[in-house]
């Protein structure tokens, strides 16, 4: 990309805002812009998603630019970076789930077919084995994080909270994995076991998500939550985080029976999902969409007044940051049906909906952590927005 030579650094990290809105010739006569060269016919359609992500990022590009002046120290750097590599590790995990490879150690855990390091292994094996040592180390890395802000952060520092709380979480995490491979609820079983223990898995990854992204944003600067006297918006980000949390265990299911139960055409996987007689893995695959639209747009309605009752730079970058990253995922779910639900659109719409509940959480954390000033109406009872707040 060039241009950025002679800048400041934070001219040359920002710089490729102008440029997405307006790039460079040999960029517009290039394969990303103008046209856009797919594998598949097919996938032209959805060109508009292209051009809504890069609209996406220009928004996404003011909270990083919030977060690129901040003077992280470098235990929040640490705390961000045990966040990026635990989202890494979460979409290895989605991988080997669709993949089939969830049964590559058999029925061991920690031992992998019963040796500690697997020889020749076959495909499947090497896959589960390699996420093995994935979640290993972050375990690793979060009792860095755990270590570092009890010897960092004072008694009673929210830091010290939720490093604690990020290994708990990460802990059980571990727990319900291996209660998935010694119970058999991998590969190919499709029992409602499966699905609920699946469901608790989802939920306990997005908490563990939580409590490493408030780490993080404590450890840079945020200020701890307040959570009395907050009023309606509050109460609004406590809904949007627990509707979240069941879209994400409504998705994993969903997940599941598209792994398990693939469709041959949309129109087949259409009728089989209103079959009396189909699978209740495929006869719960509905419930996902209508439960994440309505959550959705739930959630850019709290997110909007978020951005308006606490007019601060962090709530409000975070909040239209958070609008934004929703409306894609929903084009993205959109996309992921109509092409079936292929392997690398489940990883791309679970990205998606982690960095979704990264935002909605830190969007909830600066709104809440800020005092209680407003603009709302008097009949909400909310208090008045104070001169320079």
């Amino acid at each position: 990309m060039g241009g950025l030579e002679g800048r400041r650094p934070s001219e040359n990290l920002f710089f490729w805002r102008s440029w997405a809105a307006k790039p460079p010739t040999s960029a517009r006569n290039g394969c990303l812009w103008g046209r856009l060269h797919l594998p598949h016919a097919p996938l032209r359609k959805f060109y508009i998603i292209y051009h809504y992500l890069v609209l996406l990022c220009t928004r996404c590009s003011y909270v990083l630019e919030s977060w690129y002046f901040m003077k992280l120290g470098r235990f929040a750097i640490y705390a961000w970076a045990v966040l990026a590599y635990n989202l890494l590790v979460i979409l290895w995990g989605a991988y080997v789930r669709a993949s089939g490879s969830g049964a590559g150690c058999g029925s061991h855990w920690p031992l992998c077919n019963g040796e500690v390091i697997p020889l020749a292994p076959p495909v499947a094996t090497l896959i589960e084995f390699s996420h093995r040592l994935t979640t290993g180390l972050a375990g690793l890395l979060v009792i860095g994080l755990v270590v570092g802000a009890f010897r960092a952060f004072p008694r009673g520092n929210p830091v010290r909270l939720g490093a604690a709380m990020s290994l708990a979480f990460i802990l059980i995490e571990g727990m319900v994995g291996a209660l998935q491979v010694w119970l058999g609820l991998t590969a190919d079983n499709a029992s409602v076991g499966r699905a609920v223990v699946g469901s608790i898995h989802l939920a306990n990854t997005f908490l563990m998500l939580a409590a490493m992204t408030l780490t993080a944003w404590w450890a840079s600067g945020g200020p701890p939550l307040q959570l009395r006297r907050q009023g309606l918006l509050g109460w609004a980000f406590a809904v949007g985080l627990l509707g979240v949390l069941l879209v994400g265990a409504s998705g994993a299911i969903t997940a599941l029976g598209d792994t398990l139960f693939p469709s041959e055409s949309l129109a087949g996987g259409l009728q089989a999902d209103f079959s009396a007689g189909a699978h209740f893995l495929i006869q719960l695959r509905v419930i996902h969409p209508i439960l994440a639209v309505l959550v959705g747009v739930y959630s850019m309605i709290v997110g909007w007044l978020a951005a308006t009752w606490r007019p601060s730079v962090a709530t409000r970058r975070l909040a239209w940051a958070l609008i934004g990253l929703f409306g894609a995922q929903l084009l993205i779910g959109v996309l992921n049906v109509a092409l079936l639900a292929p392997i690398f659109m489940q990883i791309i719409h679970l990205f998606m909906a982690d960095l979704v509940w990264v935002a909605l959480v830190l969007a909830a954390a600066a709104a809440l952590g800020a005092p209680a000033t407003t603009r709302a109406p008097a009949a909400l009872a909310e208090p008045a927005l104070r001169p320079g707040g």
